[in-house]
């Protein structure tokens, strides 16, 4: 069917571009209210924060239009191209950008124009994949597809921790949440999630010690056993297997517990000799019965107990001594108000200043006074929550879930599996900008330096996420475009 110009603009999604404007109003009204006598300049002057930030909402537009304008086809024919010329940056600035506060992740194209190539690589990494795994007869249990996808988010994921930008490197993880939805194993989604478990467990409790027992090192191998035995159970539900493996375990832990009261008992050997007779269990089981899925979850409990001694080595070896600091403030082993903890510290007092309806527009103390670093960039969501409120921070957070919803609704309903897929990763990408974001700077995750979409200031963030969304309304007007 021949493209029409005139169908677009009743086939686009205005509920969402409704939300994207409500947020870049609200984001520049906070960073008015974050700027406010920082710059000693009007908000309209383009060399102050406000001013600067609205010439790049007016870009963002043209940008839109643009977009908006293209054939619907165009992000699929052109997809891997796009990907090569960002991967191409990313690689040229590695060597080529200035150090700016410890990281080589800006190009400096001018006295006031600087790019952080790392914002557009999340949109062109979602198309790649898009068209990679929309070809006829993909199949991601194929171990080469899986291997190329993986490729794909590692090529740009690396360059970006290169340039030390590990907070954006970090949100390439998102796409994991889109494997998971073309069908990528739930295993590898567990793995995940029980890696983060078991590394915060195997140092918030490294040290402390029960009786003779590590304790850290006990939970989280505690944990693996129960999972192994759980997902044991799953592979082959209702069985004689299924009620020796759960009886031997709570039998074993009952009979120790109560000898442990009596003489010193290191329950790193009891769960160690469980685990080790619940894998041996499950070889048997899985060459007696043929049952490949067994192999999968000794598989599992084999590099998760890999991973736990592993991570002492990764902590102290592979992060750098900041990225150290910063994770032991976040789970309390160290105090540390005046340095790395002084950010959050002060982030969570200027949100719990503005109380139940906040201290109004420009009348923040913390923010005024610049007590909060960052205040208008990474920190800007503490703007929020000290001018407006409890009641302010939870509408912003409730335009954010919505936001999140209608693009996975919208990816959902989509007719072509590249549409469907790029939606997915979209949806994805937003969503965990947030929960890190907002969790940082209330000081629930680590700080690792990444914006809040469409608040916190910056061009290269802003035309950042207006591409990446844009290109999926384009493409999501397609479907119903007569």
């Amino acid at each position: 069917m021949p493209y029409k110009k005139s169908s677009i603009w009743s086939a686009l999604d205005w509920f969402s571009i409704l939300l994207y404007i409500t947020m870049i109003i609200s984001g520049w009204f906070s960073i008015c209210g974050a700027s406010y006598e920082f710059e000693n300049v009007g908000w309209f002057n383009p060399s102050g924060r406000p001013g600067s930030q609205l010439i790049w909402i007016a870009l963002s537009f043209v940008l839109i239009f643009i977009i908006l304008m293209m054939d619907g086809n165009f992000f699929n024919v052109f997809a891997y191209a796009i990907y090569a010329i960002v991967v191409f940056v990313l690689i040229l600035t590695i060597f080529i950008a200035p150090d700016i506060k410890g990281s080589h992740s800006w190009l400096v194209l001018g006295p006031y124009l600087r790019i952080q190539p790392a914002e557009f690589a999340k949109f062109a990494t979602a198309l790649a994949l898009a068209k990679f795994m929309s070809a006829y007869g993909f199949r991601l249990k194929s171990l080469k597809n899986y291997a190329i996808a993986l490729s794909l988010i590692c090529f740009p994921f690396i360059c970006i921790l290169l340039q030390k930008e590990t907070g954006s490197a970090l949100i390439f993880m998102a796409f994991f949440l889109m494997l998971y939805r073309e069908g990528m194993s739930g295993y590898v989604l567990l793995a995940g999630i029980n890696a983060i478990t078991f590394f915060v467990i195997s140092l918030k409790y490294s040290e402390s010690i029960v009786g003779i027992t590590p304790l850290g090192e006990m939970i989280t191998l505690g944990l693996v056993q129960i999972i192994t035995v759980i997902l044991g159970c799953i592979v082959k539900p209702n069985s004689l297997q299924t009620k020796i493996f759960i009886g031997i375990t709570v039998g074993t832990y009952t009979l120790a517990y109560i000898a442990s009261e009596f003489i010193p008992i290191n329950f790193i050997w009891v769960t160690s000799g469980l685990l080790i007779g619940t894998i041996g269990g499950l070889i048997f089981l899985a060459i007696k019965n043929w049952i490949y899925n067994y192999l999968l979850v000794i598989l599992f409990a084999g590099i998760s107990v890999g991973f736990i001694y592993s991570v002492d080595y990764v902590f102290d070896k592979m992060l750098e001594p900041h990225q150290q600091t910063r994770i032991k403030v976040s789970l309390g082993l160290e105090d540390d108000p005046r340095g790395v903890g002084y950010n959050v510290n002060q982030s969570k007092i200027a949100i719990g200043s503005g109380g139940f309806l906040g201290k109004g527009f420009l009348n923040g103390t913390q923010t005024k006074l610049k007590y909060v670093p960052e205040q208008d960039t990474d920190f800007i969501f503490c703007t929020v929550g000290e001018e407006k409120g409890f009641m302010g921070s939870s509408i912003v957070i409730i335009l954010f879930t919505i936001f999140i919803i209608r693009l996975y609704i919208l990816a959902e309903k989509q007719k072509t599996v590249f549409a469907r897929i790029y939606g997915y990763c979209v949806a994805s990408i937003f969503f965990i900008h947030v929960l890190i974001n907002i969790g940082m700077v209330t000081g629930i995750t680590p700080v690792i330096g990444i914006p809040l979409p469409f608040f916190s200031y910056g061009g290269s963030s802003l035309w950042g996420f207006t591409l990446l969304l844009f290109i999926f309304l384009r493409l999501d007007a397609t479907r119903k475009e007569r």
